[in-house]
């Protein structure tokens, strides 16, 4: 990725409760932020207040804080300017989990993430989605759908992450992040779309 092709980009990247891919997650965070991007932290309310195997969720704010130079934005009084005032050229879930995309796919805004969502989609601005569900095949495959049929709505690549042992389960190449971004932002959508990890 060049770094003058994303340079100067406002860019929010919301995080919600997929623990398990932080790991992936954050690295691309910080290519992004070393692009020249500005990025605006958004974590939803269970990344805000949920220690887990993982991490506690003071390690993850203060490490998303310190990457990106910004306190992460975790409520919805604190998400819902971002559409009036038009904040962001665009704005990235990842990792997205189930319920979330769930909750985008039906216009459902009652947390910080999908709100989030919903304020930069008035913008008619692209949104970049991250799939991390266990049911991904399953309960919402029917969402995940939804989604691919919404204007400004882009798709990390994604596949069955574990299908031997977790049929239902699909998690996006989170590494592909930044490259979804710099097409997103040019109205295409990354292919190949389905992957194998």
């Amino acid at each position: 990725m060049n770094k003058m092709e994303l340079a100067g980009i406002k860019l929010g990247f919301a995080l919600t409760g997929s623990f398990c891919t932080f790991e992936q997650v954050f690295p691309q965070i910080e290519r992004l932020f070393l692009a020249g991007v500005e990025v605006i932290p958004i974590v939803s309310e269970r990344v805000a207040t949920t220690d887990t195997r993982f991490g506690t969720a003071e390690f993850w704010l203060t490490k998303l804080q310190q990457i990106t130079g910004k306190k992460p934005l975790t409520g919805i009084t604190e998400v819902e300017p971002l559409g009036p005032q038009r904040l962001l050229d665009i704005l990235v879930v990842a990792p997205c989990t189930g319920n979330t995309i769930a909750k985008i796919a039906n216009g459902i805004s009652d947390q910080t993430v999908p709100l989030a969502v919903k304020a930069h989609l008035r913008n008619e601005r692209p949104v970049v989605i991250a799939v991390s569900s266990n049911d991904g095949l399953a309960g919402n495959a029917v969402n995940i759908a939804t989604l691919l049929n919404l204007k400004n709505i882009f798709l990390v690549p994604f596949g069955q992450d574990d299908p031997l042992h977790k049929h239902n389960s699909l998690v996006a190449k989170m590494e592909l992040i930044p490259e979804t971004v710099q097409l997103a932002l040019d109205g295409k959508q990354i292919q190949p779309l389905l992957i194998s990890h």
